[in-house]
């Protein structure tokens, strides 16, 4: 089996303000108000979320990153 590369995650406005992040193959969901805020936030929601596992068993190469979309923009 090959293994991924990444992790896709889509970031969408949130529904008042700021952004929404959820990754596509894995349970993440995380939120911010900035998008550099996003970014740290996604990375640190899904080092907790595979902390300890075997990333082989998510279909996860050792050495992932993690791959953004950002869909939308928020209205000022």
């Amino acid at each position: 089996m090959q293994l991924r590369e990444y992790i896709t995650a889509i970031v969408y406005p949130g529904e008042q303000s700021g952004y929404v992040a959820e990754c596509q193959e894995i349970s993440v969901v995380t939120q911010a108000e900035s998008l550099d805020e996003i970014a740290q936030n996604l990375r640190e929601a899904v080092a907790l979320h595979l902390d300890g596992e075997n990333l082989a068993e998510f279909g996860l190469d050792e050495h992932f990153s993690i791959l953004t979309n950002q869909v939308g923009t928020i209205a000022k």
